[in-house]
Formats: structure tokens, C-alpha cells, sequence
């Protein structure tokens, strides 16, 4: 039997002849997950266009607003596995042991300091981490390293970890200067709002539906339509056309903006960041610019096929890195784009 191809090792011509498929898959999933929840296809969009993306998404909202049963019927759905996936509520006392291993005593013996990672983050393909803000600085520079860098260190010696898709979770964004750097890392955040003023009635039933799921051990969400793979399949086509670089009939050069990014279109995301920075002082980095040009492909690829349009630049609206900032981008955003 031949063994499998790897993921990282498929080129762009084998990942091409099922791009379609794989698109079409992870659409049935994201509107076919949002049928168990009330009002959260809109969080549910921003997950699946951050994990194709591997860039981490940041839940944000009081307790009871489904932060954390988002993300695990999300994990079922893929049908990803106990081993494959790591979750941990923070808070200021949490060890890394408890995210990254304990000490193997019997090695330290032997004058090595290494963790036994097993069922910890950095074995992990997917996470979730809730309070993520109340972690202490031992903790922080771990995850920053993890984050930014996919690997973390065993005895002074630095590892890859198999981390593609991170989501994270808190009640509130505190201003502390020493999580800028965690903030910036998540350059989109959502909030996930109380629905019970307006959809009371379907809240009461599908909440008592899950009750049923959960204590009947039924997860009819696992439906089979996408796996992790598939989203795995999905960042590695678009990083290869990301890549890529095309002579023109003149012989000019097409890379992947002028390919897939319209100068209307261009031009607008342009405006947009200026008039952000400039009149709601929204900090966007340069780091971030060049995050959210993926973000905009990724999600102009699974709506629409590929060419980015206005409709894609509303990713703009999740750029805050406060509560305060939220709320006014939800509000900002579409009166720009001439949608309010």
C-alpha cells in the first residue's frame, strides 16, 4: 500500500485538481455547524476563515455566550482527535507545566530538563485557551514563542509543534502594556454577544436540545462534511499561490495581488486602514497589514473563489484591541464600506 502524502509535501498542480472539492467541503461545514447554534454563523465564518488561514482568532465576551462550545463542536466536527487537541482555562497561577509538560525527574537525574509534552499544547494540532489575558509571564512567553514561531524548547533546544488552528477566549481585553504583544498576535477578535433579547425563544429551545445532546452523549454536529486535513489542504494551495509568480503577455511580472486583488478593491482596503488609523486611532501594524491581505484572500476564496472583493474588507471590523474598540468597528466598518 503506498504510504500517504504529507500535507506540507502536496504541490500546487496535485492541490489544484481538488481545490474545488475541498472549497466546497468546508462551506457545507461552516453553514452546517451554524444550524446548532443561535445567531453565530457570523463567529462561526471567522473561525474557519482563521484556521485556513493558521492565524489565531480571539473570542471575546462575557460568561454563557457559548465561547467555549463554539469551539468544541467546531474540534468535533472535524473530527479531530483527543490527541490532536488541547484546551486549558488560564489564570494568573497556572505552571507551565500544566501547558507544556512536567519535568521528567528521571532525566533531570541524568542532567537533562525535559517535559513530558504528551496531551500537552505543544503536541497539539488544534487549541484552546480560555483566559487567555490572565496568564502569568512564564506562561506569555511561552505562548508567544509557540504562536509566532511553531515550536517551543526542550532542554535549551528548540522543537517544531504540529500547532495549526488556535482559538482563544476571554471575559474582557485588559490594557496591561506587557500583553501588547499577545494582543497584536490576534489580529482578529470577535465579540460573542448575549442573543437572548432578540431570538429568546429559539435560545430556550436550543439550549435545551444541547442539554439533551450532552447528557444523551449525541453529537449530531459530527457530520463529516470537512476535516482538519481539509483546511490543512486549503492554507497549503493558497500559500503556494500566495507564492507564485506569473509573466503576462507583455512579460510583466503578476504576483498574487495583481492577480487576485482588483486596484478598486486595493485602493478601498487603502482608505479604509488610513481612515482607521487616522480618525479612530485603531493601531494596525505593519505586521498586521500583511495578515490581513491573507485573511482577505483566504476569505474571498471560500465565499466567492478567489478575487477579493468589498464584501471581504469588512474583516476590517474585527481589528480592535479593546472592548471599546469592538463595539465601534462593528458599528465603523460597514458605514465605510457604505453598508450602513
Amino acid at each position: 500500500m503506498a504510504k500517504a502524502t504529507r500535507v506540507e509535501e502536496l504541490s500546487l498542480v496535485d492541490l489544484q485538481a481538488e481545490a474545488g472539492e475541498i472549497r466546497k467541503k468546508i462551506n457545507r461545514f461552516r453553514t452546517s455547524l451554524g444550524r446548532f447554534f443561535v445567531q453565530k454563523q457570523e463567529i462561526i465564518d471567522l473561525m474557519v476563515v482563521a484556521a485556513v488561514a493558521q492565524e489565531p482568532l480571539l473570542l471575546v465576551g462575557p460568561p454563557g455566550t457559548a465561547k467555549s462550545d463554539l469551539v468544541l463542536k467546531f474540534k468535533d466536527a472535524l473530527g479531530v482527535s483527543e490527541e490532536d487537541y488541547f484546551e486549558y482555562m488560564l489564570t494568573r497561577f497556572t505552571e507551565p507545566s500544566e501547558i507544556i509538560g512536567a519535568i521528567d525527574i528521571a532525566k533531570l537525574r541524568d542532567g537533562s530538563y525535559i517535559r513530558r509534552k504528551q496531551g500537552k499544547l505543544p503536541t497539539a494540532r488544534i487549541a484552546f485557551l480560555d483566559e487567555i489575558f490572565k496568564s502569568n509571564s512564564a506562561i506569555l512567553n511561552i505562548l508567544l514563542t509557540i504562536i509566532n514561531e511553531k515550536k517551543f524548547y526542550q532542554d535549551g533546544v528548540p522543537e517544531p509543534v504540529p500547532l495549526r488552528v488556535l482559538f482563544a477566549a476571554t471575559n474582557e481585553i485588559p490594557e496591561q502594556g506587557e500583553l501588547a504583544a499577545l494582543k497584536d498576535r490576534f489580529v482578529l477578535k470577535v465579540q460573542s454577544r448575549s442573543v437572548q433579547d432578540d431570538y429568546f425563544a429559539e435560545l430556550i429551545d436550543a439550549g435545551l436540545q444541547n442539554e439533551a445532546y450532552k447528557n444523551l452523549n449525541q453529537k449530531p454536529w459530527v457530520e463529516g462534511h470537512c476535516t482538519l486535513d481539509d483546511l490543512l489542504k486549503a492554507n497549503r494551495y493558497l500559500t503556494l499561490l500566495f507564492g507564485r509568480k506569473l509573466g503576462d503577455s507583455r512579460g510583466e511580472e503578476q504576483n498574487d495581488r495583481k492577480l487576485f486583488f482588483p486596484d478598486d478593491v486595493f485602493a478601498e482596503f487603502k482608505r479604509l486602514v488610513k481612515t482607521l488609523v487616522r480618525e479612530d486611532r485603531i493601531f494596525i501594524s505593519d505586521r498586521k497589514l500583511v495578515k490581513l491581505y491573507k485573511l482577505f484572500r483566504v476569505r474571498s476564496w471560500i465565499f466567492s473563489g478567489g478575487t477579493v472583493t468589498r464584501d471581504d474588507l469588512r474583516l476590517l471590523a474585527y481589528l480592535g484591541e479593546t472592548l471599546q474598540e469592538i463595539e465601534h468597528l462593528r458599528e465603523k466598518v460597514p458605514q465605510l464600506l457604505g453598508e450602513g
